[in-house]
């Protein structure tokens, strides 16, 4: 594959979980976290309602580097996050991924991923790094 990646290079997705997406995720994961799926616990919480499980949020990321950049082939070698502000159930987030950095000998890409709501708040920063084979450069007599 040959696909030109440079620095500043992005992507983005929107989406929004519902209701089905968190009952199927806590099932998938086995994660059932009352701040999660119970509204009237929930309520007695500093969040006041149910939030969407941190790692679903940043199940994005991987949407966006497996489908759309660096894409098919690329490989996750590692991911941090930090969660900012909640995400609410049905809430728009605006996840973005973009390249910080290529060493090029190796074929490693790193990327800063966010999240953000439909106002700009951020909700989620990370870096993840790949392994992007289509860009290792051959080494000379190897």
């Amino acid at each position: 594959m040959s696909r030109e990646i440079k620095v500043g290079d992005s992507a983005t997705l929107k989406r929004a979980f519902t209701e089905a997406d968190v009952q199927d995720f806590a099932d998938l994961v086995d994660d059932h976290n009352r701040i999660h799926l119970d509204a009237e616990y929930a309520a007695g919480t500093p969040f006041k309602q149910r939030i969407v499980h941190g790692m679903l949020v940043g199940s994005l990321f991987s949407a966006l580097l497996g489908e759309r950049l660096p894409g098919h082939g690329a490989i996750y070698l590692g991911q941090n996050l930090k969660f900012k502000s909640p995400v609410y159930l049905d809430m728009e987030v605006i996840a973005k991924v973009e390249v910080t950095a290529i060493r090029q000998d190796k074929g490693i890409v790193t990327m800063a991923t966010t999240c953000e709501d439909n106002q700009g708040k951020t909700l989620v920063t990370g870096e993840a790094v790949l392994s992007v084979p289509w860009l290792r450069t051959p080494v000379a007599g190897a």
